[in-house]
């Protein structure tokens, strides 16, 4: 009888539906991950952790309550009024919402905190890891100077130029001349195009020293600019690299990103229909000999600009995931996001 009521129970009984598949690997060892970051990269760092059955917590400013990355991570805190320098940039306020809600990593996205070397130490000092590199590879490639001098020691081909801050518009020319026309001044703390200028003749070096130092002064807070020789006919191609702290590094191919209005990228092209695989060996390689040279981890982006003759040089590295990002997943399958996860 009792063997009886035990299968009617057992029939009786709601089928559990089927576990769901959520990743190919082993899971990270984080069960939540805050996004330092709001809109399209927090929503796509939220796929990726959701497929890893990891669980979220967005931060948001007042004016980003409804937003999309809001509703969809499992939690979300808000940290301030609509300015980012009173919300998304304020570090002890991130420190403080991962403490409040038990996050045991911070993926920073690009842009806001992403490349602050401070950023990194002070989630380090309360015991949070940083989906990223560490400081010190941060600082080393955030300064164009300083980066161009790492690589010329890694063996990275450089532009040719005069790899100090200049300190006014007479010692520019100077330099301009002995480099040879046409230049390009640019901010030492640059980017997105800011605080760059080409110059054909003494009397555009002189005007260009000062409209690239006051702009580099406006939108970096720091007035450092130098010249290198300018590269005509140029492409703008950019090695994705992957690294995993332990002394592996491999370069995910290239992307072209040579089309661009004021120095702002309009359309990335993967694979280059310039390189050859002869150029392409190459750049992968040097690119990973500098991530190297700085220990890094995590995913990272050498840029490189190459001339009509396939003579490539060095520009600067983003110690970040770019926006640019879904091109190389495209041409991989790989996710980038997973892998820094995993790194």
């Amino acid at each position: 009888m009792a063997a009886k009521k035990k299968a009617a129970a057992k029939k009786s009984a709601p089928k559990k539906a089927p576990a769901q598949k959520v990743a190919t690997g082993p899971k990270p060892l984080f069960d939540k991950i805050l996004i330092a970051n709001r809109g399209e990269i927090a929503c796509r760092v939220i796929r990726s952790c959701k497929r890893l059955g990891i669980k979220t917590v967005a931060v948001y400013s007042e004016a980003d309550a409804d937003a999309l990355h809001v509703r969809e991570a499992d939690e979300a805190v808000l940290i301030g009024p609509p300015p980012s320098a009173q919300s998304y940039l304020l570090i002890d306020k991130i420190v403080a919402a991962c403490k409040k809600t038990g996050a045991q990593a911070v993926h920073p996205g690009y842009g806001f905190l992403s490349e602050k070397e401070a950023f990194q130490k002070a989630l380090a000092k309360a015991g949070i890891k940083f989906i990223g590199p560490d400081a010190h590879a941060i600082y080393a490639m955030g300064d164009k100077i300083e980066s161009k001098k790492l690589a010329q020691k890694a063996g990275v081909s450089t532009v040719p130029g005069h790899l100090a801050a200049i300190p006014n518009a007479d010692a520019a020319v100077k330099i301009a001349q002995k480099i040879g026309y046409p230049v390009m001044i640019k901010a030492s703390a640059g980017g997105g195009g800011k605080g760059m200028r080409i110059s054909y003749n003494d009397a555009e070096t002189r005007e260009g020293f000062v409209s690239a130092t006051n702009e580099a002064k406006a939108s970096f807070a720091d007035d450092r600019v130098f010249i290198e020789k300018y590269i005509e006919e140029p492409r703008h191609i950019e090695i994705q690299l992957i690294a995993d702290g332990h002394g592996n590094c491999c370069y995910l191919w290239e992307r072209e990103c040579s089309i661009q209005r004021r120095h702002q990228k309009v359309i990335e092209e993967a694979p280059s229909p310039f390189l050859d695989a002869k150029t392409r060996k190459a750049m992968g390689e040097q690119a990973v000999a500098l991530a190297k040279a700085v220990k890094y981890k995590s995913a990272g982006t050498v840029e490189f600009i190459v001339d009509k003759n396939r003579k490539f040089y060095f520009l600067e590295m983003n110690t970040r995931l770019q926006v640019e990002h879904p091109v190389t997943e495209m041409i991989t399958g790989l996710d980038l996001v997973e892998l820094m996860i995993r790194v």
